[in-house]
């Protein structure tokens, strides 16, 4: 019963951050045209969000290398309905950016503590399993966040579709707060210096760097090809609503299938090994999206987001396996590079977008796969790790 209970309480974490993060994918082209912004312009809703993650995580990491788990996991998902219930009356596209940007400060108390806490609550040998079970979770909330806030934005509005993932929020904090044990294994660091002194001892690790390369590349991956997309999709011959892109990313539920058994994976083949060929999968399956038709690109889409899924479950686990000392420091330094990533997912292709369109957002999402492979086969060289 209390390993049920942990196992759940992380999934609920994962679940609910990624429940906001991602919520305003779906409604990017309603929201361009209500707010009058362009699609460069209003893709600044993720990227205030995800560069937000990407400033404060490491600092989150070494607050919670003194405090400790539970108690940081808890009170920044409580402290996180707040900016999302003024996302919801945020009145011009400056205050959406604003408030999606507080947002993004709370989220990294959540993610990244929950990723340490894994990393010392079970075994080596378990922990690449649970943490592909926290992915997963996430994947699922990211998938309700977009699906949710596209079917209420048609019926209701985008204001009330925030409304309702606020409170959702509060329900999830509350049986995170009731289900997640306290912190049994936390070794923790004597104060703040000794923990951001171990932060910059991270900086200096080869092998860590090359995991938060990677991550780097995973998240600017995902956000360019999943944000982008919905632009392609609105337009003609499609002509998708917000309700329907929402239901376009039923692909990340193949993600969150196939993440939980990641940890077998890594133990039969090692971490390289599936990376690489999560990789090459899902470069197929970006150029399967430049086919004409709406099945095809749904299709290439699912292959995406499951190799995506994959190849974070490995790199995330991997933090802990390499720094057991300052894990959640660690952990918090690939979180703010993986969304640096994801900012520059947000951002950059918009200007390829403005000359090539949709096909020149995949050739950007390939080189930049291309580059991930190529460090993974030079830097990512570990044993498998053997389950007992």
């Amino acid at each position: 019963m209390h390993i049920d209970q942990r196992r759940t309480a992380v999934a609920l974490a994962g679940f609910c951050s990624f429940l906001n993060l991602y919520a305003p994918q779906s409604v990017l082209p309603l929201l361009a045209r209500e707010l009058g912004a362009t699609p460069a312009d209003v893709s600044m809703t993720l990227t205030a969000t995800t560069l937000a993650v990407a400033l404060i995580a490491p600092f989150a990491g070494t607050v919670a290398d003194v405090v400790g788990r539970k108690r940081i996991i808890v009170t920044a998902m409580f402290v996180l309905v707040f900016p999302t219930i003024m996302v919801a009356f945020a009145p011009t596209i400056h205050a959406l950016i604003g408030w999606r940007f507080v947002q993004g400060l709370v989220l990294p108390p959540i993610f990244a503590v929950t990723v340490a806490y894994i990393g010392e609550e079970w075994p080596p040998a378990q922990a690449a399993g649970v943490t592909g079970l926290y992915i997963s979770a996430s994947g699922l909330g990211g998938f309700f966040g977009r699906f949710i806030s596209g079917i209420a934005a048609d019926f209701a509005g985008w204001h009330s579709a925030f409304l309702l993932l606020a409170a959702m929020t509060l329900v999830f904090a509350v049986a995170v707060a009731m289900l997640l044990p306290k912190e049994q294994h936390f070794r923790g660091s004597s104060g703040l210096s000794k923990s951001t002194r171990q932060m910059l001892h991270h900086l200096r690790k080869p092998q860590l760097l090359a995991i938060y390369a990677v991550g780097f590349g995973v998240l600017f991956t995902f956000i360019a090809t999943f944000t982008y997309v919905n632009f392609l999709l609105a337009a003609p011959p499609f002509h998708l609503s917000s309700s329907m892109l929402g239901s376009i990313f039923v692909v990340y539920l193949a993600g969150s299938i196939v993440t939980p058994l990641t940890g077998r994976a890594v133990a039969r083949f090692g971490r390289r090994t599936i990376v690489l060929a999560a990789i090459a999968l899902a470069i197929a399956g970006l150029l399967v999206t430049l086919l004409p038709s709406l099945p095809a690109i749904v299709a290439g889409l699912t292959i995406v987001a499951m190799c995506g899924f994959m190849s974070q479950a490995v790199s995330t686990s991997f933090v802990p396996a390499v720094a057991p000392e300052g894990t959640s420091s660690a952990v918090g330094l690939y979180v703010s590079f993986y969304y640096i990533g994801g900012s520059a997912g947000a951002a950059l292709p918009g200007f390829v977008w403005n000359v090539a369109g949709w096909p020149g957002c995949v050739a950007m999402v390939i080189a930049a796969m291309l580059a991930m492979a190529t460090i993974v086969a030079l830097f990512w060289r570990e044993k498998p790790v053997i389950s007992a």
